[in-house]
């Protein structure tokens, strides 16, 4: 699943084609997502793409109207083609900008989404109970250790709620706890503050590091121009159960916490 340094870099290899354009035409070939696209998205029409941001794993395009809100969902791909492009399978969403290019959707599993945000409009429910974004000044340590006091939950399924700090998938939370010392499974009451105060951090610098690095390739993600990220060269227990740990050789071990595989090293992290 694209996590947010992969959204991140789709934002960013998507936005010079995009922004100060006009879009001449929306095309739904499937409306049947992994919930319908709404008619109101036609509403974008004719209006120029002032910016574009993103709000967790969300990318808003916006204009004077509202904005469109797409989520790449579990296998969703972004990229900026010309408009007279073939059309391939799973090509379900086209934005087409009068000067001849198409921001084209494709989701061969169509768990991605394309919303609509009216400007005027309440602000979508999915929206409204999002955390902090990870790279701002209002996700820190302290707020990690206040929010964990009581929390029986594996440390590990804390980190990836989005009403705590939205973003920390399942891949860059298994990092972040390797880099940290701290033992997934361990109980979110029972880190201490000290620990937080340093895990916020690194998690910050190895989002930082994966947007830098374009992204994680797995299975689906590409960026916006049809090549794969390379952060995943770089993962240091994500995937690699088995094999040795890269500081003390001992195997890396698995195991499921809230349904996600979760990866550690059982001497370095406790």
């Amino acid at each position: 699943m694209p996590e947010l340094p992969e959204v991140e870099v789709s934002r960013l290899g998507i936005s010079p084609h995009l922004v100060n354009q006009t879009i001449e035409s929306i095309v739904v070939r499937q409306r049947q997502l992994r919930w319908p696209i709404p008619n109101e998205v036609h509403k974008a029409e004719g209006l120029v793409i002032t910016s574009i941001h993103r709000r967790a794993k969300y990318l808003l395009l916006n204009t004077s109207a509202g904005s469109i809100v797409l989520h790449l969902g579990m296998s969703g791909k972004l990229c900026v083609v010309d408009s007279d492009t073939e059309i391939k399978k799973h090509d379900h969403l086209d934005i087409v900008m009068k000067n001849g290019k198409c921001l084209r959707f494709n989701d061969t599993r169509r768990f991605g989404s394309c919303l609509w945000q009216g400007a005027n409009e309440a602000e979508l429910s999915l929206l409204t109970s999002l955390g902090p974004e990870p790279l701002t000044d209002n996700f820190n340590g302290d707020r990690l250790f206040e929010m964990s006091r009581g929390k029986s939950v594996a440390v590990k399924k804390f980190i990836m709620d989005n009403k705590v700090v939205v973003g920390v998938g399942n891949i860059y939370a298994n990092e972040s706890l390797f880099i940290a010392g701290i033992d997934p499974r361990k109980p979110a009451a029972k880190v201490t503050k000290k620990r937080y105060l340093q895990l916020a951090e690194i998690i910050k610098k190895v989002l930082s590091s994966a947007i830098e690095q374009g992204g994680t390739t797995l299975k689906d993600f590409a960026q916006a121009d049809g090549s794969p990220g390379y952060f995943s060269q770089q993962l240091l227990v994500y995937g690699r159960a088995g094999e040795g740990c890269d500081v003390c050789k001992t195997p890396i071990k698995s195991v499921n916490i809230g349904q996600r595989n979760t990866f550690y090293c059982g001497t370095c992290q406790r």
